[in-house]
């Protein structure tokens, strides 16, 4: 395995070791991006000669056995919505004027704070309103597998940083699906946590940060990191000092739901079916009690959820110059359109079915321990494409397995569990219940150990 491709946990150990530096590992990550990132376009503002500054400090900390923090000398990107100090954060569109950041937003900070080496920010589309990597503002991010699909989005460089090898971890935001969809059309590992677990600024409702990695032990290893408390986010949850590296154990006995038919929007492709009903079985041959979850999600709530996003996206275009609104991607303005001159009450309809899809979620998965289910209907689609409908008046037509634990607020991981005949990677995720963060990791890792060797990645080179 060549260095850029190993995990975190193994680097670090590595590196106590003193078998390995972390300038060695900065090195390799840059010359793996010199080779493929002129094709897959993951990278935003990246910082080669910081990064190797910043390795440099760290190779001597491990010498003097002094190291800073759990992640010390190990790269990571992150998501250009995701501030950084110093670096401007133009949310994936050309219409932001350009202004550093002022300080680290807190997913960030403690990335920092960890030891953890920047190796740049990644790219994402227009106000991270789009499952794909186009934008108005970064080049058209595509998929290592195959560059004529679409890695996912809207943490779309971030998935296809981490399936590329641009070292082993990578940052991500989720308010519908935008770490999960990504990573299940790359093939790499999130986990969208219960919100509030990781403190973020600004929160909102259902936002999420999550990592995007190639292991469940290097996502419950950054997870560890990311929990940490920060007072600016007033909707964080109170600090729950979790042990993410406990993650063994089997699934004999506990009672999980399989539930493969959304109720609405794109069907299920019948490979997409294939793949998660095999894992069903894996799991019910080991000795869970697997059981079909009824379809809970209905037209009504994902169009009212559409509806609610398109009126605050309004707000925030229609404040923008005439100049400006020309820059944003025209999908987005057009879907940005849909939310003008919304009555008060239709608008309050639309609040109020958020409640209820979180209401209807809780009621159909709190009999079970986990719920698997695909985490997207269809697998990667193209790369020049907003989403996979192309249709600005059915947007959200393949979020219904993913958009349902944001508004509950429930963990949910994305883990590969098998291929289309053509390569297309097929994400199975597995859903707890509110706070049971570091059981759906277990459960996911339990997944990665069992799962045949034709469902586990070989990664693109």
């Amino acid at each position: 395995m060549q260095l850029a491709d190993l995990s975190a946990v193994a680097l670090l150990e590595a590196y106590g070791q003193r078998s390995l530096s972390p300038v060695e590992v900065i090195d390799a990550v840059l010359d793996r991006v010199a080779a493929v990132e002129p094709t897959i376009q993951a990278l935003y503002a990246p910082d080669p000669d910081g990064a190797r500054r910043a390795a440099r400090d760290s190779a001597r900390r491990w010498r003097d056995g002094n190291p800073v923090g759990p992640l010390d000398g190990v790269p990571i990107t992150i998501k250009e919505n995701i501030a950084t100090r110093g670096v401007p954060v133009p949310m994936g569109t050309a219409a932001t004027v350009l202004e550093p950041a002022a300080a680290d937003a807190p997913p960030a900070a403690r990335a920092r704070e960890a030891g953890a080496i920047l190796l740049a920010k990644t790219t994402m589309p227009d106000y991270g309103m789009l499952s794909s990597g186009l934008s108005s503002f970064h080049p058209l991010a595509r998929n290592p597998w195959n560059p004529s699909w679409t890695p996912g989005g809207s943490s779309a460089g971030a998935a296809a940083a981490a399936a590329a090898g641009y070292g082993p971890l990578h940052l991500g935001s989720d308010i519908g699906g935008s770490v999960r969809l990504p990573a299940s059309w790359t093939g790499v590992v999130t986990l969208k946590p219960s919100l509030g677990r990781v403190p973020i600024d600004p929160p909102y409702w259902g936002r999420v940060v999550g990592p995007l990695t190639r292991t469940v032990h290097d996502t419950a290893l950054l997870m560890g990191v990311l929990s940490a408390p920060d007072p600016r986010d007033h909707m964080s949850l109170p600090f729950e000092a979790l042990d993410w590296s406990q993650l063994d154990g089997g699934v004999s006995g506990l009672r999980v739901g399989l539930w493969t038919e959304v109720g609405c929007g794109l069907p299920v492709e019948p490979e997409v079916s294939a793949a998660v009903e095999a894992a069903g079985r894996l799991f019910a041959a080991a000795g869970a009690v697997v059981e079909p979850v009824a379809p809970f999600f209905t037209r009504d709530m994902l169009d009212d959820i559409d509806l609610f996003w398109r009126v605050r996206s309004w707000v925030d275009f229609s404040a923008l110059s005439h100049e400006r609104q020309a820059a944003v991607l025209p999908y987005i303005a057009d879907w940005c359109r849909g939310g003008a001159d919304v009555p008060g009450v239709v608008l309050m309809r639309c609040v109020n079915r958020t409640l209820e899809v979180r209401r209807v979620t809780v009621a159909a998965t709190q009999p079970y321990d986990y719920v698997l289910s695909p985490v997207a209907p269809v697998p990667a689609f193209a790369a020049e494409l907003p989403s996979p409908t192309d249709d600005v008046t059915r947007p959200l037509d393949h979020i219904g397995f993913t958009v349902p634990f944001s508004m509950s607020e429930q963990p949910a991981s994305s883990i590969n569990c098998g291929f289309t005949r053509d390569g297309r990677p097929i994400g199975l995720q597995v859903a707890g219940r509110r706070f049971d963060d570091l059981g759906v990791l277990r459960v996911t890792r339990w997944y990665e150990r069992a799962r045949p060797a034709a469902a586990a990645p070989t990664w693109p080179s």
